[in-house]
């Protein structure tokens, strides 16, 4: 599953760099996270890095987009295919 960020979030900017997926950015009003690149930090680390930082505990799991631990590590690697081959086409533009 991946998870969102509720109407409590504060803007304090913590979450966002410890995305290793780059999934959390600034929505309109408050931080939102993009349920296509967000894998739960399965892949990463062993818990949600944005929900060990929040401040007021307002990232819960987003019961719209529900995955299995198989599918977020798939997801994972889907996504790491993709850094990997925009790092080779900048490399190869520089």
């Amino acid at each position: 599953m991946a998870l969102k960020i509720t109407d409590e979030c504060i803007n304090c900017d913590v979450c966002e760099p410890e995305c290793p997926n780059q999934a959390i950015s600034m929505g309109e009003s408050i931080y939102v996270i993009d349920p296509a690149r967000c894998t739960e930090c399965v892949g990463h680390f062993g818990e949600p890095q944005c929900v060990q930082v929040c401040p007021v505990e307002c990232i819960p799991v987003d019961p719209v987009y529900t995955e299995s631990a198989d599918e977020l590590m798939a997801k994972y690697k889907r996504l790491q295919g993709l850094a990997a081959q925009d790092k080779a086409l900048s490399n190869s533009s520089a």
